[in-house]
C-alpha cells in the first residue's frame, strides 16, 4: 500500500491559489480568508479521499468552491457593516498623477463589476482559467464539468464581457469608437 501524501506538501504550494479564487468569489478578503480556511479544514477532513498522484490544486479548488457554493453566497448577500477605517480619506495633494490614480482604481472597478454580472457558470471558468491561468483541463475537473463545456463558456463569457465593457472602453480611450474605426 504507498505511503498517504503528505497534507502540508501537497496542499500549502496552493494557498495563494485559493486566496485569489476566494477573493474572486467573495469579493472581501475578509470572507475569503475564512473561505479558505473552511475548505482547506475541508480537505483536511476528507485528506484520506485524496488520491496520491492526482491534481491537488484542482481538488482544493474544486473544495473551496463547493463550500462557496453551500454557503458562502447567502453570507456575501447579507447587509455589510461599514468599517469606519475604509472610508476613503481626502485625494493626497502631493500625488504626482491623481487623475492616473483615478482611472486606473475606475478601471478595476468597471472590470470587476462586470466580472460580477456574470451569470455564475460563465464567472467561474473565466476566474479559474482566465485570472488564475489554469489549464482547461484542471477547469473542467474543478468544476465537473466536460473540457468542451469550459471551452464554450470561456467564450460565451469573454463576448460577454466584451459587450460590457467596449463602450467603458471607447470613454476612457482605449478603445476607438466603433463609428471610426468603419471609416
Amino acid at each position: 500500500m504507498p505511503a498517504a501524501p503528505d497534507f502540508d506538501a501537497e496542499v500549502l504550494p496552493h494557498l495563494d491559489t485559493m486566496y485569489r479564487v476566494a477573493l474572486r468569489l467573495t469579493g472581501d478578503p475578509s470572507a475569503a480568508e475564512d473561505l479558505v480556511q473552511d475548505a482547506i479544514l475541508r480537505a483536511l477532513k476528507g485528506w484520506s479521499s485524496f488520491r496520491a498522484g492526482s491534481n491537488a490544486r484542482a481538488w482544493l479548488v474544486t473544495i473551496l468552491r463547493n463550500q462557496f457554493i453551500n454557503g458562502w453566497r447567502s453570507r456575501r448577500r447579507a447587509p455589510q457593516q461599514v468599517d469606519v477605517d475604509s472610508v476613503p480619506e481626502a485625494p493626497d495633494r502631493n500625488n504626482p498623477d491623481p487623475e492616473g490614480t483615478f482611472f486606473s482604481n475606475l478601471v478595476d472597478e468597471e472590470v470587476l463589476a462586470a466580472l460580477e454580472a456574470l451569470p455564475d457558470d460563465f464567472r467561474e471558468v473565466i476566474i479559474l482559467g482566465d485570472l488564475e491561468g489554469l489549464p482547461y483541463a484542471e477547469v473542467a475537473a474543478a468544476l465537473d464539468i466536460p473540457v468542451g463545456t469550459v471551452k464554450s463558456r470561456i467564450f460565451r463569457a469573454r463576448r460577454i464581457l466584451q459587450g460590457q465593457l467596449r463602450r467603458y472602453a471607447e470613454e476612457t480611450g482605449l478603445l476607438r469608437p466603433a463609428a471610426e474605426e468603419t471609416r
